[in-house]
Formats: structure tokens, C-alpha cells, sequence
């Protein structure tokens, strides 16, 4: 089966699209690409090379209205100002009483539909957990307490949720955060990617949270008990990230210090 469509007006048979095909599904005969049929996994890398946008790929031919044009020698961001970005992250725990839009997780999503994937598999889904926090927290904790005498920290979500007259702006899992955005794949660096770039278009945004180790934690100790709160959810695939956002109520004003990165060359 034919993946790309190749309009022969447009091909001016430089070889551009053969020379970064890693599948060998481009040959160029009698000065025109010709899609081979042999193993083309929809990647996209002839398309966005071509001179002449003379290569299409069958699988995307309705989305044609994302691809945009731009000057490849010019980098949007300097090192300096992206740098910059980096330093004044920081993880948030304190929010604002106030909910995030639909339309700004939408807008984030941006962030995960430009992430890079293994194979061009594409399977990383998000779920935003809002009305249904606190039954998933309790799921959560039904999972994870198999830990509690490990981990101080879970012993003391069970207290919490046994304590009626709990501080609800001091959730050992939550703390101020109200709603959770989280990451589903079959593999676990594509989540993590993803869930990474979403987080910091979210900063750009004026937005803030942190990564949950514990309700993380949920998929390693039961990923069967815990794909059962998501059944609208390819069972095989995991929850590999789990990030708390909300609208910060705190401002920081400076970095801080880190231990040193190590480098090794080999």
C-alpha cells in the first residue's frame, strides 16, 4: 500500500525525501520520487523536507491545515532565553482557587501533538481528572497502601481521608491542587516527553504544578486494579506520568542551587 502522494508537477527530483527515508520507501526514477511501497510508517520527515511541498502523507491528507511553513535557519528561541525558561521553572504545590479552562487544556495539548514518539506510534492519551478526584484519590489509595508501611508519606494520605475535619488546602497528595492531567502510553518515555513539553507550554501560559510520585506510584504497584478507573482506556497501556496543575497563588523570585550534573564521556 501507498503511503505518500507524490504530486509529479511539484517533484523536482532532488533526492532530499530518498536521502532521509530510514524505511528505503523512496526511490527516484526517471527524475521523480516515487513512493515503493516497502515499509513507510507515516513519519513525515520526506514531507516536511521537500523544497517544493510536492509530498503528502495519505494518512494525515485531512489534517493539512497544521502544517505550517518557516525558515529553518531561524530558531525561534535563543539558548539564552530558553535557558532562562528553565531556570524559572519551578515546581508549585499552592494554587489560586480557581479551575483550568477546557480550552487551556486544549491549548496545552498543543505540547503533546508536537511531541517526538517511538516509531511514530502516536499513542500517548491524557485524562484531566476534575469532578472525579476525590473517587480516583480513593483509588488511588486503595492501590498504593500496600506501600504505607514503606512510605510516610501514604500512611499519611490514609489519615487524611479517615479525617473528617481534614484541611482540605493540605492534601498529602494534592495539596492545593484541584484538578491532575495524566499521561497513557505503552511506553514509558513517550508519556514522560509528552507530559514534559505539555508542562512547560503550561508555564508559558501562567500556569504551575509538580509530578506526583505517589499517585505515579499506583500503575507500578497495580497497573490492573488501576486501568479499571479508565476503561475508556486501552488496558495495555500505563500511567507513566501524573502532574498536579492549577493557577499558582506564589511567585519565586529567584533560583536556587542544585547538585552538580555529572558528564561522563566515553
Amino acid at each position: 500500500m501507498k503511503h505518500l502522494i507524490i504530486d509529479e508537477a511539484k517533484c523536482i527530483g532532488c533526492g532530499l525525501c530518498k536521502q532521509v527515508c530510514i524505511r528505503d520507501n523512496i526511490e527516484i526514477v526517471d527524475g521523480k520520487a516515487v513512493d515503493i511501497e516497502s515499509n513507510c510508517f507515516d513519519c513525515g520527515q520526506c514531507s516536511t523536507l521537500c523544497p517544493t511541498n510536492a509530498i503528502t502523507i495519505k494518512a494525515y491528507d485531512n489534517d493539512n491545515e497544521e502544517i505550517e511553513d518557516y525558515n529553518p535557519d531561524s530558531i525561534p528561541v535563543s539558548y539564552d532565553d530558553m535557558l532562562q525558561f528553565y531556570k524559572q521553572r519551578r515546581t508549585c504545590r499552592w494554587f489560586k482557587d480557581e479551575k483550568i479552562s477546557q480550552e487551556t487544556f486544549d491549548k496545552l495539548m498543543k505540547g503533546a501533538y508536537y511531541s517526538p514518539n517511538r516509531q511514530n506510534i502516536q499513542d500517548v492519551e491524557f485524562v484531566v481528572v476534575d469532578e472525579k478526584m476525590p473517587e480516583f484519590i480513593d483509588h488511588i489509595y486503595s492501590i498504593i497502601s500496600a506501600k504505607e508501611d514503606e512510605f510516610f508519606r501514604i500512611k499519611q494520605v490514609g489519615e487524611y481521608l479517615r479525617d473528617e475535619n481534614h484541611d482540605p488546602k493540605r492534601h498529602p497528595l494534592l495539596w492545593e491542587g484541584q484538578q491532575l492531567l495524566l499521561a497513557f502510553s505503552e511506553n514509558k518515555t513517550d508519556a514522560v516527553i509528552a507530559m514534559t513539553r505539555i508542562e512547560l507550554l503550561a508555564y508559558s501560559l501562567g500556569l504551575g504544578g509538580f509530578h506526583s510520585l505517589f499517585i505515579g506510584m499506583a500503575d507500578e504497584v497495580d497497573n490492573k486494579e488501576l486501568m479499571k478507573f479508565f476503561p475508556e482506556i486501552d488496558s495495555a497501556k500505563h500511567m507513566y506520568a501524573a502532574f498536579v496543575i492549577g493557577i499558582p497563588r506564589v511567585k519565586y523570585r529567584r533560583t536556587r542551587p542544585h547538585k552538580e550534573i555529572k558528564l561522563h564521556y566515553m
